[in-house]
């Protein structure tokens, strides 16, 4: 999944949602160097990426993306249910998606010490050009494809995923609605389970 589906999913606890956002560059026993809370965010973003590129319902997604997209399939993948979430925000969340955003966006500020060299140099922008909210539009994730074309150094029309967006939007959909579901449940779960770091 992406960012928005991460940040959703890491529940209201704020050292989750941060250690969620951040896991991607945080690897192996690292990790166990940051506060109990974030850890936990963490080791919840790691769960949630193994259970998404083990389902059989993401992969209907991937495989429909293979032949032009090969290995990028998955990253594809996880930006466009990020759409569906985002376009389909009021069914998750009672707060509308702007607040919602704009109020992750203060944390991130909030946080700004604990933040990874990574995350630093990337929030300016994310802020500035409101990635997560822009998630929303199909002409939001081609501006997001577009910008991750330009910052693969090999070769890739990543940018182009956007017209199989439009050609099989209702298909990517109906596999986002049901995978998501399932989703949630496992990510609630991990949480309880995560409690015991606490112990």
């Amino acid at each position: 999944m992406n960012f928005l589906a991460h940040i959703y999913l890491s529940g209201e606890e704020e050292g989750v949602i941060i250690g969620n956002f951040i896991a991607d560059g945080i690897k192996g026993k690292k990790y166990k160097e940051f506060p109990l809370s974030i850890q936990k965010g963490i080791l919840l973003h790691r769960g949630i990426d193994s259970y998404t590129d083990h389902h059989p319902t993401v992969r209907l997604s991937t495989k429909r993306l293979h032949k032009n997209h090969g290995h990028y399939s998955g990253v594809i993948v996880d930006i466009l249910y990020d759409h569906y979430l985002a376009k389909n925000w009021s069914t998750y969340h009672p707060l509308p998606l702007d607040e919602y955003v704009e109020n992750f966006y203060e944390l991130l500020r909030n946080s700004y010490e604990i933040l990874p060299s990574r995350i630093k140099r990337m929030m300016p922008y994310m802020i500035s050009d409101n990635w997560l909210l822009s998630y929303k539009s199909i002409s939001g994730i081609s501006n997001i494809l577009n910008l991750m074309s330009r910052r693969i150094k090999s070769e890739t029309n990543i940018n182009f995923a956007v017209l199989e967006l439009e050609k099989y939007y209702s298909e990517f959909e109906e596999e986002f609605s049901s995978f998501f579901e399932e989703l949630r449940t496992f990510s609630e779960n991990k949480l309880i389970e995560l409690k015991q770091l606490n112990k």
